[in-house]
């Protein structure tokens, strides 16, 4: 793989109205550039070509993440999982297939993002989406094993194929298809050019954080973290739950020098309690979700 030592990365500390002024600084790449760095890459392994692919990219992944930050997580660290999705797409790309890069990335982008999202929730295992998540992450390597790699409805038989290979049912592979063959409109098309340059559609992505999470049925999981998070907040005092909320579930995290001196406390104080609180939410959360019958059981 590439050495992406050199790019920005997002941080509390750099702050994200800086970042997003540092990855502006990168311009999008036109097609026939887009398709020789690719090629360097794949053909020669210039990580510089591979550089300059990830780079151009940066804002199409910053834009994605913006999209969940309703699940409470730090969006420094959303981007950061965009990027590495990114970074796989680009270490994946065939020029050769006929798509920019943007249109295949997405995909990449976005699975990374919610694989991100799922394992931060994840203080407690509900059993309602693994059949759907391993369908999302899998589908697409499962199409091209057996050769199905039509646009459109799958056919009978290789839907049945899939749902047996991923044990999940053949109306689940139907519609996890199509949502995903759903999406390939080409990013880069240009809505409007003024005199700063052209406007493509990755540019004007739009916040879709109630139905993103939807490309695999886990927003309901999520919602049911949410009520459960909620409701097993009330095992916390108060100083447990602020500095929990303050360092785990704000887009900025307080760092433990601030908290210290708000609680005119040590550093190695603030990070105990903050252990402990999560502990202590852990277990709530998993007792509350045992009674209401939302525990895996495989």
């Amino acid at each position: 793989m590439a050495n992406y030592t050199g790019l920005p990365a997002p941080s509390p500390e750099q702050g994200l109205n800086r970042y997003m002024q540092e990855i502006r600084k990168f311009p999008f790449l036109e097609p026939e550039q887009e398709y020789m760095l690719a090629k360097r890459w794949a053909d020669d392994g210039d990580t510089d070509a591979a550089h300059q692919l990830v780079t151009s990219h940066l804002r199409l992944a910053a834009k994605i993440a913006m999209g969940y930050r309703g699940y409470g997580l730090p969006t420094s660290e959303v981007i950061s999982e965009a990027n590495v999705g990114l970074m796989q797409a680009v270490k994946k790309f065939d020029p050769e297939k006929g798509f920019r890069l943007a249109t295949y990335a997405m995909w990449w982008i976005r699975a990374s993002i919610q694989e991100y999202v799922l394992r931060s929730w994840s203080m407690v295992k509900l059993g309602t989406t693994s059949g759907q998540k391993k369908l999302f992450f899998n589908l697409r390597k499962a199409k091209n094993r057996i050769g199905a790699l039509e646009e459109g409805d799958l056919r009978p038989e290789n839907v049945a194929k899939i749902a047996s290979d991923l044990n999940v049912t053949e109306s689940e592979v139907i519609s996890m298809n199509r949502r995903m063959s759903g999406g390939d409109a080409s990013l880069n098309a240009v809505v409007s050019a003024d005199g700063e340059g052209a406007t493509q559609w990755q540019d004007w992505l739009e916040d879709e954080s109630a139905d993103q999470a939807g490309d695999y049925e886990a927003k309901d999981e999520l919602d049911t973290r949410r009520e459960l998070l909620a409701e097993a907040m009330g095992v916390l005092n108060d100083r447990e739950k602020d500095i929990l909320v303050q360092r785990r579930l704000q887009d900025k995290p307080v760092t433990l020098e601030d908290l210290s001196g708000q609680y005119d406390v040590s550093r190695e104080r603030i990070r105990q309690i903050e252990v402990r609180a999560f502990e202590k939410l852990q277990e709530r959360m998993r007792a509350l979700a045992d009674e209401k019958g939302l525990l895996e059981t495989a």
